[in-house]
């Protein structure tokens, strides 16, 4: 009896070690959204007319804003007036948009970037990099018109 309780003090002294504190350290990540910091909704005017601006490259007259203004306006359903107005732009033969050079990789990569400079006035985040240029990559049939439309028509083109 003495032995095994010898051999169990034994075995508690040997077994039981302080256990060791990890500590890991972190660095910081700055996790906001590129679009995080647009509050200000555009007004009717400025989303017509900076909408025109980006597709010819021009200003608007005064007529054919205060037209549009109108149209808007007296419309309901204010998401399929915008998409309207967009697609009726888009569909003009003097539009100023560049074309994509599925020649390589990059100049794909720099078509993505320059169209989300001018659109959004920011620069893409890797995710939405990759899944445009993936997009036009495997879609020989995607345009930069299409590609122009979806991110016009998108929520964060209607914030500055």
């Amino acid at each position: 009896m003495k032995k095994i309780i010898f051999l169990l003090s034994v075995l508690t002294l040997v077994s039981c070690k302080k256990e060791k504190k990890a500590v890991y350290g972190l660095n910081d990540v700055d996790i906001s959204q590129n679009s995080a910091n647009k509050d200000y909704l555009k007004s009717t005017t400025e989303f017509i007319s900076i909408a025109y601006s980006d597709i010819f490259g021009t200003v608007i007259s005064i007529n054919k804003l205060a037209d549009l203004t109108k149209i808007y306006k007296a419309f309901g359903d204010k998401k399929l007036i915008e998409q309207m107005v967009i697609k009726n732009f888009l569909n003009e033969p003097s539009i100023q948009i560049p074309q994509i050079d599925r020649s390589s990789a990059s100049t794909i990569n720099t078509f993505t970037q320059n169209m989300y400079i001018k659109l959004y006035n920011r620069t893409p985040d890797e995710y939405e990099l990759w899944f445009i240029s993936n997009m036009i990559e495997n879609d020989t049939d995607l345009t930069s018109e299409l590609i122009y439309f979806s991110l016009m028509t998108a929520n964060e083109y209607r914030y500055y």
